[in-house]
This record gives structure tokens, C-alpha cells and sequence, in this order.
């Protein structure tokens, strides 16, 4: 596979970056609107976020290790 020579040229951009400011802001405040309260059980547990954490902490070195 061929890569393009982009030396002296400027990236496409894409995503967030090629979106007005406005538009981004327009989705900012959007963040989490879609998630009805009652299912945000990290935000109002914080026990259960631990224990969240440990068990993708546990996962991600068995997988390291080549355990998993």
C-alpha cells in the first residue's frame, strides 16, 4: 500500500474539528441527555464505580499477561 506524500500539505479535517464552534457546543450540551437518570447508577453509587473499576482493572492485566 502506497502513502501519500503530505509533506508541506495540511491534513483534511475531520470530525470535530471540521464543525463550527457553535456546532460543537450544540453537542456539548447534549452530553449525557440521552441517559435517563435513573440509569446513571455510577453518578449515585460510588460503590459500585469502584467495583466497576476493579473488575476492567483485573480484565485489562489478565489480558496483558496473555491470561484472559
Amino acid at each position: 500500500m502506497d502513502i501519500p506524500d503530505t509533506a508541506g500539505k495540511r491534513p483534511l479535517k475531520r470530525g470535530f474539528a471540521c464543525m463550527t464552534p457553535e456546532r460543537r457546543l450544540e453537542i456539548a450540551r447534549k452530553g449525557g441527555a440521552s441517559v435517563p437518570g435513573e440509569k446513571r447508577a455510577f453518578a449515585t453509587n460510588a460503590e459500585l464505580a469502584r467495583e466497576a473499576g476493579r473488575k476492567g482493572g483485573s480484565v485489562a492485566i489478565k489480558r496483558r499477561r496473555g491470561d484472559a
